[in-house]
């Protein structure tokens, strides 16, 4: 049966960013959907965010389209453009190749959850628009450098 069993889909926490900015990552786990159904084309992860958590450094894709959906709580969007407060059933959408750096925060005092669905490309590259950082990956080495190309962290 194609059904998930939420509970029996590990819950990964922490960050692959280097240091200093993988502690930014407190509060944030996410479950890994399209990946325990075996899906290949796209990611689809339910994250939570604590009080204080956010989901990410803001950021962007060169080839990645991302729809986000929140499930639970109220969480604010925060995008080149400001915040927008974000509740049950809103969605937001970002286009591959506009740079508008976007990351949700977790601004409330209770357990805010969202759906996170993206393509996954081969080569794709983000950009992170308040650091000096960005990530590549290609044939499946994910590198985070400083824009220069000076190399941070390397994951194989």
């Amino acid at each position: 049966m194609p059904k998930l069993d939420l509970s029996s889909i590990p819950l990964k926490t922490g960050s692959s960013y280097p240091a200093p900015y993988d502690a930014e990552m407190a509060g944030r786990s996410s479950q890994r959907l399209a990946q325990a159904g075996g899906l290949t084309q796209f990611g689809a992860n339910l994250v939570t965010l604590e009080p204080g958590g956010k989901s990410s450094m803001r950021h962007w894709h060169v080839l990645e389209d991302e729809l986000v959906m929140i499930s639970q709580g109220e969480l604010t969007l925060v995008t080149d453009d400001g915040e927008t407060t974000m509740r049950p059933g809103d969605c937001a959408t970002f286009p591959a190749g506009e740079a508008n750096g976007h990351h949700l925060v977790n601004k409330s005092d209770a357990r805010g959850k969202f759906l996170v669905i993206g393509t996954d490309m081969a080569g794709e590259t983000a950009y992170y628009s308040d650091i000096d950082m960005m990530v590549s990956e290609a044939d499946g080495v994910t590198r985070f450098t400083q824009r220069d190309g000076t190399l941070l962290k390397e994951l194989k």
